[in-house]
């Protein structure tokens, strides 16, 4: 199971995780070749999130529908091609074209691999094997970094998309021939029950809970990682190639370590009864915090900020594992299509948006000042912390109920004994906390 079924999936992902962050370390020789501007920039690397997002909802009725071993065989030939038109490309639209279809050809990597762990693996070690299919993958973000820079220095950002192309091509007959076909993907095909619509994931009441916290802090993750750390590492704090490579290696390298980490902290804590939602409540503020040490520039060495960003990236474990306690098993993969459409939405809006209000600060030999990013970081923090409280406020809501008792007791205990001599009065008596209220 593990080398037919996890190992081929999770080399899927890997290429995904590969193509997400690859931009950050050639985009400086595409603007060099292309002349390409911060906008443009913050385009070409987010078109990938738009079009990825775009299609997590059909790709998740096909997984349902198809299984994993087909549909995501087919969807890497796609990111093959696309690979070789961006390793050909002559043009800035060429480029985005090419994007664009390297977005559509592995959009359904990692809800394939999380569709062939709910499928194949046993419900309570699901959590868990997600943490190690996320940590296999997010070696991808790994290798973009001082690997790729190696690479790029040897043979250029051409030649090494031609060896993408055969990669991605090897991994998709790879997951197409060694895979095999589960029965239960057949019957699915025909389900006996009611399907499960995008009205009823959207509308219900536990996912609309989870879901913002969860968008907000990992698109924002995924956006930063992959784009616009490097110029923040660049522009802000000074750094050269080198340091800037070593540095986006060291992110990379928390961020798979994290997804393990995640993985089998929730199982741990399963295990005394604390559910995944406390876990992501947590990642979510550490982020807030770590961003906003960034936004006011807290003398902090600078890879803790970051390093505590990246992480965020690897929620996914939680989230994921959370959504599929929600939704029956064989809609899991639309279930979970329906989250990832919002992560990657959010990160679109949030790696095209820094470029827009970055581009907005005159530039001086190709760097944009301090508060250019500072005025960027600070609109996504806003809407992760409005998240953050969104997504606390019933914990929040019950504190505040309790503290409401705890205060208003003693009143009350005193008011009934002064009025009556310390005779229990007749009668409906208000709540405490309705009591203060009133």
């Amino acid at each position: 199971m593990i080398l037919s079924v996890f190992l081929p999936f999770a080399a899927g992902y890997y290429l995904a995780y590969l193509f997400r962050t690859i931009n950050a370390a050639i985009s400086p020789a595409l603007v060099s070749d292309f002349g390409l501007d911060a906008a443009e920039t913050g385009l070409l690397a987010s078109i990938y999130f738009l079009v990825f997002g775009l299609t997590q909802i059909p790709i998740g009725v096909l997984l349902d529908r198809f299984g994993p071993r087909r549909v995501q065989g087919v969807l890497l030939v796609i990111a093959a091609g696309g690979a070789t038109l961006f390793g050909t490309a002559s043009s800035f639209p060429e480029l985005l074209v090419a994007r664009a279809m390297i977005g559509l050809g592995v959009a359904g990597a990692l809800m394939a691999g999380l569709k062939a762990i709910v499928t194949w693996f046993p419900g309570e070690r699901v959590v868990l094997a997600n943490g190690w299919m996320i940590m296999l993958g997010s070696f991808g973000a790994v290798t973009a970094t001082a690997p790729t820079d190696w690479l790029l220095n040897y043979f250029g950002w051409r030649s090494l998309f031609e060896v993408l192309t055969i990669g991605t091509f090897a991994v998709s007959g790879l997951i197409y021939m060694v895979v095999p076909e589960r029965v239960a993907d057949s019957e699915i095909a025909t389900p006996a029950r009611n399907p499960l619509t995008l009205w009823s994931i959207y509308s219900d009441p536990r996912f609309l809970r989870v879901a913002p916290l969860s968008a907000a802090c990992i698109g924002s993750s995924w956006a930063l990682q992959s784009l616009w750390a490097a110029a923040w590492l660049t522009d802000v704090e000074g750094f050269d190639l080198h340091s800037r490579a070593a540095q986006m290696f060291f992110m990379a390298l928390g961020l798979s370590l994290a997804a393990l980490l995640l993985g089998a902290m929730a199982d741990r804590l399963r295990k005394h009864n604390i559910r995944k939602e406390v876990l992501l409540g947590g990642v979510g503020a550490l982020f807030v915090v770590a961003e906003l040490a960034l936004v006011l520039r807290v003398p902090v060495p600078s890879l803790l900020p970051w390093t505590i960003v990246s992480i965020a990236g690897a929620a996914t474990v939680l989230s994921f594992a959370v959504i599929a306690d929600y939704f029956p098993r064989e809609f899991a993969a639309r279930a979970n299509g329906a989250l990832n459409l919002l992560h990657f939405g959010w990160a679109f809006m949030v790696q095209y948006g820094i470029g827009l209000v970055v581009g907005q600060w005159p530039s001086q030999n190709g760097h944009y000042p301090v508060v250019a990013y500072q005025a960027a970081f600070g609109l996504s923090l806003a809407l992760q912390t409005a998240a953050l409280v969104w997504f606390a406020m019933p914990w929040i809501w019950t504190f505040g109920k309790n503290f409401c008792v705890a205060f208003a007791e003693p009143h009350i205990v005193r008011g009934s004994a002064a009025g009556s001599g310390g005779v229990p009065i007749d009668g409906p008596i208000l709540e405490a906390c309705e009591g203060v209220e009133w």
